[in-house]
């Protein structure tokens, strides 16, 4: 494969001489069968010089990359094709698609478009006629417009933000949910969710457009190791939403008490069912409900309805920097950062966060296997396709350079199943398989310190094959003690079992077990104990 490198010299008038830019071009060629070697070694204003990267057609060798790095590199996309990606998009897409959210077409030319006063008789009929197209149930109702007036009155110029934002991620949401037969509106639960953030993080730990916690996102499917939270990629938590939702549908079958469990969970609304005397409908089960829950359904609905009456109520929408139908999807075939891209293909580190919000550390990481993706927008996909050997031997070449290593891929999706033996304790496990208090809780679901003889715990570790062995019958612990070091300790004044537990990182119980001390037996000063250290 031939790259052909311009040089562009600039002419100073007054002294009449070329200066060499430090800027090169790169543009793929036509692949040749055999690796050919063309150079030119005069340099005049314009003109290309070609140089062969040593690699052929035919050929998987490495790309010499000399005198190159990622920052007077500039990349270039094959013309033609890059023409044939702008026709496909400019047949593909249609502004007019985007400017009305599910092709929702109102005749209100009556109303004001900047008139914000609610009179009750057009809006009535807007929310029946609302009604009439959705599987939600909207009625009239004083709780619905007081928030719709709140919105109108502090949030109007940021729904005008969202709504506009909303252009790039309801293609997305309407895909899911027309997959799994959801109504097209709950699209709107993530501007209530996230405000379409898609790092938002509530202080609860839920993340996302979709604000899933962990735990329901594993349940889910999701993702989660030290590069990845597929809770903060919006086709994946888009999907595994739609699932949630649709097993909270199977429960309640209504989809405002669905809204209402997704909030606050199916046990609130349930016992809220029980308190109302077994209504189900959820106005009539609203006042049984918690505070937020309570105002959940009107503010999603407010944001519905003020979403599809944009215009109606002067709400001006502000047109997104990326349209979804924009962008193109590559798999990378090397860990890359998007420091690097950045620099490669010009294009701002902030954008790439929002193309690729699923990355935690702005690092895509290669893994045999597995399948992980960069977005980019549609006229830098092709660049970037184009160039895809140089740009990995590029990245590769910087990446020896560095000091520091990139840090470890580290899956959280396996685990062992541990059995609490008579003596352990939280503390001891965590240390046992290199992983915290903390992390053992909530993975199980803890919410104190006790633990029970016999009771199974899930421990996510770094070191699985040796939790694995620490798992195992007694024969694994007598053969560990075997490996170990026995030390004659000699007690000294104010000495207790627990600071030489301590000291030798050993339990209470191993001491008392080798040295056969009973649960009150009292220290001595003289007195020897073995310890079996590791």
């Amino acid at each position: 494969m031939l790259v052909t490198l311009v040089l562009f010299a600039q002419e100073k008038s007054d002294q009449n001489k070329q200066v060499k830019s430090d800027t090169i071009w790169l543009d793929d060629k036509p692949h040749h069968t055999q690796t050919q070697k063309q150079t030119q070694t005069t340099i005049e204003t314009g003109k290309t010089i070609t140089a062969d990267i040593n690699r052929s057609a035919n050929q998987n060798l490495p790309i010499d990359t000399t005198g190159l790095t990622i920052d007077n590199v500039i990349l270039k996309d094959l013309p033609n094709i890059k023409r044939m990606d702008s026709l496909w998009f400019k047949e593909l897409y249609q502004p007019e698609l985007f400017d009305s959210i599910n092709n929702l077409k109102m005749d209100m030319d009556n109303m004001g478009t900047n008139d914000v006063r609610l009179d009750t008789v057009v809006i009535k009929k807007q929310l029946e006629l609302l009604n009439q197209k959705t599987q939600l149930d909207i009625v009239y109702h004083p709780a619905l417009i007081r928030t719709i007036k709140a919105f109108l009155k502090h949030r109007k110029k940021s729904l005008g933000r969202l709504f506009g934002m909303a252009e790039y991620y309801f293609p997305i949401f309407e895909e899911k949910l027309a997959k799994y037969n959801i109504p097209l509106e709950m699209k709107y639960l993530a501007i209530v969710e996230s405000a379409l953030n898609p790092r938002a993080i509530s202080p609860a730990g839920a993340g996302g457009l979709w604000q899933f916690m962990y735990s329901t996102g594993k349940v889910y499917g999701l993702e989660i190791n030290s590069y990845v939270d597929e809770r903060f990629d919006p086709i994946q938590e888009t999907e595994a939403a739609c699932k949630h939702m649709q097993d909270l549908y199977q429960v309640f079958h209504d989809w405002n008490l669905v809204l209402a469990a997704y909030n606050s969970g199916a046990g609130n609304v349930t016992k809220a069912i029980r308190r109302s005397g077994g209504y189900t409908n959820y106005w009539n089960i609203r006042p049984y409900l918690p505070r937020e829950t309570a105002g959940y359904v009107p503010l999603f609905q407010a944001t519905l309805f003020l979403g599809e009456y944009a215009k109606d109520y002067g709400i001006v929408t502000t047109k997104p920097h990326f349209h979804y139908i924009a962008t193109d999807t590559i798999v990378v075939k090397h860990t890359i950062t998007f420091n690097q891209i950045s620099r490669l293909l010009k294009i701002d580190e902030k954008e790439l966060e929002f193309l690729n919000p699923q990355y935690k550390l702005n690092i895509i990481p290669y893994v045999e296997e597995q399948l992980y993706t960069l977005k980019l927008p549609l006229e830098l996909s092709g660049i970037f396709v184009n160039n895809e050997a140089l740009i990995y031997a590029l990245v590769e070449k910087e990446l020896n350079k560095k000091e520091k290593p990139l840090p470890k891929f580290y899956k959280l999706n396996n685990y062992i199943v541990y059995r609490v033996r008579s003596g352990d304790y939280l503390g001891k496990i965590a240390r046992r398989f290199h992983t915290s208090v903390r992390k053992i809780k909530r993975m199980n679901g803890l919410r104190s310190n006790r633990l029970r003889v016999g009771q199974k715990l899930k421990i996510y570790s770094r070191y699985p094959l040796a939790a694995k062995n620490l798992n195992n019958s007694k024969k694994v612990k007598k053969h560990t003690n075997k490996k170990r070091r026995l030390v004659t300790y000699k007690v000294k004044p104010g000495d207790t079992l627990w600071n030489i537990s301590r000291k030798y990182n050993v339990s209470l119980s191993e001491i008392m077990k080798w040295n056969r001390l009973k649960k009150h037996s009292k220290l001595k000063p003289g007195m020897k104990l073995k310890i079996y250290k590791s």
